[in-house]
């Protein structure tokens, strides 16, 4: 399909340069172009009306139209069409001035040639067309920026604004205040120093940014999404910025209600977590993190399922999801994990959030920590079990001395009855007696623990009873065994039986020397103990008041997990048949009991254990309830508290914080150690338990001091014997805690350690 000639309107009154110019275009190309003249300025208007033209070659000189006006008015008619001015050689300002008001060109009568002019229109027309497009894409770009909370500007290499485009007036000043200022003319300093810093950088190396920035305007503080991009020359240099802000405020406010509401449920110490129907955790409150130890960015998106359980999703998890998708609610009891990998148990309520349609939505779900709860109920428990038992033990064992009273009395009898018994027979009846006389001591070690054993109690002092103790145990122990003896010159005392608590002694030694078969270390120590609400809080049988505390610790095979709590019960025993009746525990707690005490058993496997005999110390004038030395108010030093025991995390933290310390709480070694670094600068001292799950404490001190060589560290521990202490100490503790401890132990041992340090 042939080109469409390019339509050319000349308006020229003279005929002899009509002529000339219809010769130059034929000379050059004659199908191009199609000229089409008139010769008076109304005419070419109405022909404008009646035609579509590509270009206008208009001579100022008509007879209707004279100079400068003849352009305009053609321009007002024509605005969209390139006007090149046709002009003589003495009118040749008067075309520079037509080319300013927007013609897109001029000619000097005589001295154009047909190539000149073709090229002058061909240049016109898409100079025409640029300009247009220019136009067209401006507009657009004013289009979209006046429907959008958008502000533009450019400022050059001195951040002086140069252009600004506003599409929300009144939100700050108008453009003709702030073209020709900066940022710090036009702001407070802290606001206007901020834009500066943010500009001046980009300036600098020429990359761009964006930021969130906040500016305080006429209707008050108002947010934006700042972009700002290094404005270049044609040879790329940085010339200056173009920045772009886009207002945010609506969205940080309804962001601030959000972080209002969140807040509200972050007063709560409940766990409080939303999923989608997907198991996707979307909300996660600081109960979350405190409970289960994940930060809220780190569980975002995540599978509560994977996150929250340690083995494959359990039966009763898949029935509460059936139960809430059903009836929309559902409740009860989960062993959940945390971050660490420690179980915890938790009452859980699960509700279905719907949507405005009632289709489901999400799932709600409320966990409080009852973990602690259920220790408490299990000692309970446990203590009524041994009560059930001592009374059950107590009716069997009147029934059995009803059996056994009518045997011994026979197998006394009958040698005298028959005296000329041979030896075989009179052996038989002294087998008889010795086994009625055993089933007769049976019966009053179960009588013993059934009613805590009534005796002659007077006031005694533990020591002589413990250096007794002591020289029988090294006299008959094996020699593989060391013995060893600590207990303080100013040791309280106790009103007790001695018989009774030379019992209590005496078996617990005997069990750590079965413990030992390979031989180790014994050893039974002393120490006053003043129990506060704290200590009394942690320790179920306990109560405020000053106790005389009895360990004996062994280096032994120690008891396993899954039977420690048994070992009181009667008739329980580990040992093979034959060599112990299971008797023995369960008379020494029945002893202590009746002295108003108790007993605290802590075992590592293979490390050995400690037994430690808690007696109600005797209100006399050497009994000092308070050590010399008093707690000092902390200075705002940072201790990390590493343990495993919800309950004594809790403690130790509020004890600390009372007397103005700061605390970090980390449940094992390893967690201990990523808390410790990245705040090691701001610690004080470390308090670490050595039986720690993940990562034991002498592993973790041991770690602790390649980070910092000057760490100071409190190891703590139930089982503190010698060989615990020395390897405490070789690891880098400066100094050692026994559990359970006092509030008054805890803090006069920290200020000790700081004080040595400082």
């Amino acid at each position: 399909m042939a080109e469409q000639p390019i339509q050319v309107l000349l308006v020229e009154d003279n005929p002899a340069d009509v002529r000339l110019w219809q010769e130059l275009l034929w000379d050059v190309t004659s199908a191009q172009f199609q000229l089409i003249p008139v010769e008076r300025l109304d005419e070419a208007m109405e022909m404008l009306k009646q035609q579509r033209f590509d270009v206008i070659l208009l001579d100022l000189s008509l007879p209707d139209s004279q100079g400068l006006e003849t352009f305009v008015k053609m321009h007002l008619q024509a605005p969209a069409i390139p006007i090149i001015v046709l002009t003589g050689l003495d009118d040749e300002s008067l075309a520079t001035k037509a080319v300013q008001e927007g013609a897109q060109d001029y000619l000097v009568k005589g001295q154009v040639n047909g190539d000149l002019l073709v090229r002058c229109m061909r240049y016109a027309i898409e100079r025409q067309r640029a300009e247009e497009a220019l136009r067209q894409s401006e507009e657009r770009f004013r289009v979209a920026l006046k429907n959008s909370p958008i502000i533009v500007s450019t400022q050059d290499k001195e951040l002086i604004y140069t252009w600004v485009y506003n599409s929300s007036p009144g939100l700050t000043k108008e453009d003709r205040e702030i073209v020709g200022k900066r940022d710090l003319d036009l702001l407070n300093w802290e606001e206007g120093q901020r834009l500066t810093d943010i500009k001046k950088r980009v300036l600098l190396t020429g990359a761009g940014t964006r930021e969130e920035v906040s500016i305080t305007t006429v209707q008050g503080r108002r947010y934006y999404d700042l972009t700002v991009e290094p404005l270049r020359n044609e040879a790329q240099e940085v010339v200056g910025i173009t920045c772009a802000s886009i207002d945010i405020s609506d969205r940080k406010l309804a962001e601030e209600k959000i972080r209002e509401q969140a807040a509200l449920l972050d007063v709560t110490a409940d766990a409080i977590f939303v999923r989608d129907l997907e198991n996707r955790i979307i909300f996660w409150n600081k109960g979350s993190e405190n409970l289960y130890g994940w930060r809220s960015e780190e569980v975002y998106g995540q599978d509560a399922t994977q996150l929250l359980y340690k083995d494959e999703p359990l039966s009763e998890v898949g029935t509460a999801m059936l139960t809430v998708m059903s009836k929309g609610q559902w409740q009860g009891e989960l062993t959940k994990v945390t971050k660490s990998g420690k179980e915890v148990l938790v009452a859980s309520r699960w509700t279905l959030v719907c949507n405005e349609d009632h289709s489901p939505k999400s799932i709600l779900t409320v966990d409080t920590d009852i973990t602690e709860k259920k220790q408490l109920e299990t000692q309970v428990f446990r203590t009524q079990r041994l009560e059930s038992i001592g009374t059950l033990a107590s009716g069997i064992a009147h029934d059995l001395n009803n059996i056994l009273t009518p045997i011994l009395a026979v197998a006394q009898l009958l040698p005298l009855k028959f005296p000329d018994l041979d030896s075989e027979h009179q052996h038989l009846l002294e087998i008889l007696e010795d086994s009625a006389r055993r089933g007769a001591d049976l019966v009053k070690q179960v009588l013993s623990f059934a009613r805590g054993v009534e005796g002659k109690r007077m006031t005694l002092q533990p020591k002589h009873l413990i250096k007794e103790v002591v020289k029988i145990v090294k006299q008959t122990f094996p020699k593989s065994i060391e013995v060893f003896m600590d207990v303080p010159k100013d040791l309280w005392t106790v009103c007790g039986d001695s018989t009774q608590l030379h019992q209590v002694l005496m078996n617990l030694c005997v069990n750590a020397r079965d413990a030992m078969p390979c031989g180790g270390c014994l050893t039974i120590s002393a120490e006053n103990l003043a129990v506060d609400e704290n200590y009394a809080r942690m320790h179920l049988e306990a109560k405020v008041g000053p106790y005389t505390v009895i360990a004996v610790t062994d280096t032994g095979v120690g008891i396993a997990p899954e039977i420690l709590e048994r070992i009181f019960e009667p008739f329980f025993t580990t040992k093979e048949l034959g060599k112990g009746t299971g008797l023995g525990l369960s008379t020494a707690i029945g002893i202590v009991k009746s002295h108003g005490g108790f007993v605290n058993v802590y075992s590592e496997v293979g490390r050995g254990t400690s037994f430690k005999v808690y007696l109600p110390a005797v209100q006399e004038t050497e009994v000092q309830l308070t050590q010399e030395l008093e707690p000092l108010i902390g200075k705002g030093e940072l201790i990390l508290v590493v343990d495993d025991e919800p309950g004594i995390q809790e403690i130790t933290k509020t004890s600390l914080e009372a007397y103005n310390y700061k605390t970090l709480i980390a449940g094992d070694g390893i967690e201990a150690i990523a808390l410790y670094a990245q705040n090691r600068h701001q610690i004080s001292a470390v308090l670490m338990d050595m039986m720690l799950p993940s990562l034991d404490g002498i592993t973790a001190i041991r770690t602790l001091q390649k980070i910092d060589p000057k760490v100071k560290i409190i190891a703590t521990s139930g089982l503190m014997s010698s060989s615990k202490l020395a390897e405490a100490s070789d690891a880098g503790a400066k100094v050692f805690l026994a559990k359970p401890y006092t509030v008054k132990e805890l803090l006069l041992t920290l200020q000790k350690l700081l004080d040595l340090s400082a």
